[in-house]
């Protein structure tokens, strides 16, 4: 299920998180060539992201919320 991201975090290990609408937690990590996003390095383009859709597995599967 496809859910807006609403905000960003930091882990345990600095890697980036992003929160969805759903209020569940994705982490958006660009580690190329496997993943590649480089729109999380920086703050300007992270906040460009906002509102833009992730694909939830956690909704999917009817995972509990990860905050509220």
């Amino acid at each position: 299920m496809r859910q807006a991201i609403i905000g960003y975090h930091l882990d345990d290990e600095n890697h980036w998180v992003a929160r969805l609408e759903c209020q569940h937690f994705q982490h958006v990590r660009h580690q190329p060539p496997f993943i590649n996003r480089p729109w999380v390095i920086k703050q300007t383009t992270r906040d460009a992201m906002l509102g833009q859709q992730l694909n939830c597995i956690k909704c999917d599967n009817a995972a509990e919320a990860d905050f509220t």
